[in-house]
Formats: C-alpha cells, sequence, structure tokens
C-alpha cells in the first residue's frame, strides 16, 4: 500500500501543481513579459488540452489507487472519490463537447473547475488500506 500512497501523492503533485503553474504562473508570465496576446493565446490553446488529458490520466490512477486501498464503493461515498470522477467528467466534457460548442469559455470554465477539484483533492489525506491500524502521521 506504501506504492499505492506515493503514486497519489506523486501523480496528485504532478497534474494540480501543473494545473495551477500554467494558469496562474506560466500564461501571465508570458502576457508581462510582453508577448503578443495572439500568440499567449495560442500557447494557452496548445498547452491546455495537454493538461487536462494528463489531469484525468492522474486521476483515473488514483482513482485505482483508491479502489485499492478502499474498495469500489470509496468512489461514491468518499469525497476523494468524488472529486476524482468530477475531475474525470470534467475532463471529458472538456474534450466531448468542446468541438460542438467551439466555445473557449467552456473550456476554460472546466480547466479551472479541473483546477479547484484538484486544490480541493490536495486538502484531503491519502487513502489508506481499509484495515490499517495505523494512526495516521500529523
Amino acid at each position: 500500500m506504501r506504492a499505492g500512497i506515493i503514486s497519489w501523492r506523486l501523480a496528485q503533485t504532478f497534474w494540480v501543481g501543473g494545473l495551477w503553474l500554467l494558469q496562474f504562473v506560466m500564461l501571465p508570465a508570458l502576457d508581462k513579459i510582453g508577448l503578443a496576446p495572439l500568440l499567449v493565446a495560442e500557447i494557452a490553446a496548445a498547452l491546455r488540452p495537454l493538461m487536462v488529458g494528463f489531469a484525468a490520466f492522474c486521476a483515473l490512477l488514483q482513482i485505482a489507487v483508491l479502489i485499492q486501498a478502499a474498495g469500489l464503493r470509496s468512489l461514491w461515498r468518499d469525497v476523494r472519490g468524488q472529486l476524482l470522477l468530477a475531475v474525470v467528467l470534467l475532463a471529458a466534457s472538456f474534450f466531448v463537447a468542446a468541438p460542438w460548442l467551439e466555445s473557449a469559455r467552456w473550456m476554460l470554465f472546466s480547466f479551472l473547475m479541473i483546477g479547484l477539484c484538484g486544490l480541493m483533492l490536495v486538502l484531503q489525506e491519502p487513502p489508506r488500506a481499509t484495515g490499517s491500524t495505523k494512526a495516521p502521521a500529523a
């Protein structure tokens, strides 16, 4: 189970940190250094789908760890499972609805909601094995 907790934390660090870094550090920094707004928009349009796909992959990995640690029912009963399901559904809507809606607002909304769900997930403890008698570390 230790490997599961390590992979949980590592995946969470990469996808949540990557989303927040892109949206709130990289894109404003590119704008601040004087790149053309159209170029910044093109960079954002290229990188956001990559980050959403990576976030969906990492969320699926975390779902597998959660199921291994707490069982299948934890997806619906546990806050972590609900947040991970929300991330996967938002990522799916990002890719499925975008070509039909052709709306940058929906894509940005999905992207920011995935980041918010990730932030809320960071505040939760990683899953532990159901039969574990070990007290969580402070």
